[in-house]
C-alpha cells in the first residue's frame, strides 16, 4: 500500500500563508529545494485542492533558468494530479483528472492501488485527509519568520500521535521536520 503524505512550507507559526494571503517568505533557496526534489521524486500522484492546483500549474510551462527549479518542473510534470474542486470547471496541466468531491473512500483506494506514494498538497485538503486518518507521514519546511496569522499548516482541533523519523538543519534557518503518524 502506498502511502499518503502532507508536505508543507510554513512559518514558525505553522502558517502557510500569511493574513494577506501571500507566501512569498516561504519561496526555499537552492539548497532547500533541492532537497524538496528529492523528497517529491518519489511522489507518483498529487492529490490537490482547487486553490494549490492552481498555484502549483505553473511549474507545467516553468521556464526558470535555475537547474533545481527546472529538475523540479520535470517532477512535477511526470507525477499523475488529481484535483478536488467543485468550482474548476477544466484542468490546464497534463496527467491531470478533476473529481469533483474527495472523498476518504476515493482517497484510500489510491492508497491500495497505487505502486507509488501520493502527496497531498493545501493545507485545506491535507486537512480533511489528516481528520479522515488518511496521512501517513509529514513533512513540515518551518521558515524562520513569524507571520502571526493566515492560513494554518495544520486544521484546528486536530490530534495525532507523531514519531520523529528525521530533521534537518539548513544555514539559513529552514528547519526540516519528518513524521509519521501513529494511530
Amino acid at each position: 500500500m502506498a502511502k499518503l503524505i502532507y508536505s508543507a512550507i510554513a512559518s514558525l507559526d505553522l502558517y502557510v500563508e500569511d493574513a494577506e494571503g501571500r507566501f512569498d517568505w516561504a519561496a526555499p533557496d537552492e539548497e532547500v529545494h533541492a532537497f524538496v526534489n528529492e523528497l517529491e521524486r518519489p511522489i507518483g500522484t498529487y492529490l490537490y485542492g482547487r486553490r494549490m492546483y492552481e498555484t502549483m500549474a505553473y511549474w507545467e510551462t516553468a521556464a526558470d533558468p535555475s537547474p533545481v527549479s527546472q529538475e523540479y518542473a520535470n517532477i512535477w510534470k511526470a507525477a499523475d494530479k488529481v484535483v478536488y474542486s467543485r468550482s474548476l470547471e477544466a484542468v490546464t496541466t497534463t496527467r491531470t483528472r478533476l473529481e469533483r468531491d474527495f472523498t476518504a473512500e476515493s482517497v484510500q483506494q489510491l492508497k491500495d492501488s497505487s505502486p507509488t506514494d501520493l502527496s497531498i498538497g493545501g493545507a485545506e485538503l491535507a486537512g480533511q485527509a489528516l481528520k479522515a486518518g488518511l496521512v501517513d507521514e509529514l513533512h513540515l519546511l518551518l521558515n524562520p519568520v513569524i507571520v502571526g496569522a493566515g492560513k494554518h499548516a495544520l486544521p484546528n482541533n486536530l490530534q495525532a500521535n507523531l514519531t520523529l523519523l528525521n530533521e534537518h538543519r539548513f544555514p539559513t534557518g529552514v528547519i526540516h521536520l519528518h513524521y509519521t503518524l501513529r494511530p
